[in-house]
């Protein structure tokens, strides 16, 4: 059966907005949710007092739909997102997403949007953005007494014009990342604000990315400017434990199949001391799922991993299966995927 697809180069698609067909709003008022808005308008009209400009009240997510090898499009995790999104929601003084109506929302804007879903064999996929801000007007401090939840979809390609392949990292000297018993272990946009400056002195340094290290001690490894840290010690998959950590579900996900190849998963606090001794380094997260990390920059310091050519065989390893559960090729055994009918 053939499919509608959008005039699109698939195979060259830049991590970049994309205007869909359609996007789906909820609304929240009076202590109750809306019935679904499917919207052509990419556009939103709220007011200028809405707390979520004043305020910083608003949490997003993002995760993706891919076509499989033999043809259906399925949707990674979508219930993961929905109690992360919560876990964000409760943080900030937001009402909860219900998981029925996060997961309904997530599949109508697959489906109002398949001709976008790129074809597979490409590398590109569906990426979902779900966003929740509050509206209702409030010049005082507090929670918005009115909210929209929506979610909108756009085809993208790798996050990095590279793909897999490896690059540098520097410590981010002079900005910290998140507080401890802060909002770091939530997915909103204020996070990402303020490691604006630190993604400034990453590009003077001329690597791709940033590590944070922990802002009350200053020796521990917090996270990548973008993604999380995984590191490979001989048999171990390592990734820090700290309250200032956004839990990734890539990252989730990575842990279980570093299980299944007979690997220990440890969840601790790493000094980044130790991090000269790991055998692979990765930032992992829903947009690049790995980027494999050849060398880390550390005032005069720099410890490598590999080489510049390729990754190592153990981020190599996790990056194929993941990717291949994704797409059909590897048989989803702890049912992952949600197909879109």
């Amino acid at each position: 059966m053939s499919v509608e697809r959008a005039d699109l180069d698939w195979s060259n698609l830049p991590f970049q907005y994309v205007k869909t067909d359609k996007n789906i709003r909820y609304y929240y008022k009076n202590n109750s949710w809306s019935a679904p808005e499917v919207n052509e308008d990419d556009t939103l009209s709220i007011s200028i007092a809405a707390p979520a400009l004043h305020y910083g009240q608003q949490g997003f997510e993002g995760l993706k739909a891919f076509e499989t090898k033999d043809g259906r499009v399925v949707c990674f995790r979508p219930d993961e997102n929905a109690k992360r999104m919560n876990r964000t929601n409760r943080r900030i003084g937001m009402p909860e997403v219900p998981e029925d109506l996060f997961i309904s929302a997530v599949e109508t804007a697959i489906r109002e949007n398949r001709r976008f879903v790129p074809p597979y064999g490409t590398g590109a996929s569906l990426y979902l953005r779900p966003l929740m801000i509050g509206v209702g007007p409030k010049v005082g401090l507090g929670p918005a007494d009115e909210y929209i939840f929506l979610i909108f979809a756009t085809p993208v390609g790798p996050y990095y014009k590279g793909g897999f392949k490896p690059v540098e990292a520097v410590i981010v000297e002079g900005f910290d990342r998140a507080a401890p018993h802060g909002v770091g272990d939530c997915k909103v946009g204020g996070n990402y604000a303020a490691g604006l400056p630190g993604s400034n002195f990453v590009k003077e340094q001329g690597c791709a990315v940033g590590l944070y290290l922990d802002s009350q001690h200053n020796k521990y490894v917090d996270e990548f400017s973008t993604s999380n840290f995984i590191g490979i010690k001989k048999s171990s998959y390592i990734t820090p434990q700290s309250p200032s950590i956004l839990p990734s579900i890539t990252n989730k996900s990575l842990a279980t199949i570093a299980t299944d190849m007979g690997m220990d998963v440890e969840q601790r606090p790493v000094e980044i001391d130790e991090v000269e001794d790991f055998d692979e380094v990765g930032a992992v997260g829903t947009a690049a799922v790995i980027t494999p990390v050849y060398s880390i920059k550390y005032g005069d310091r720099t410890f490598a991993f590999g080489t510049k050519e390729s990754a190592g065989p153990v981020l190599t390893k996790l990056y194929k299966t993941l990717t291949k559960i994704q797409t059909g090729e590897i048989e989803d055994l702890h049912r992952w995927l949600l197909e879109i009918n």
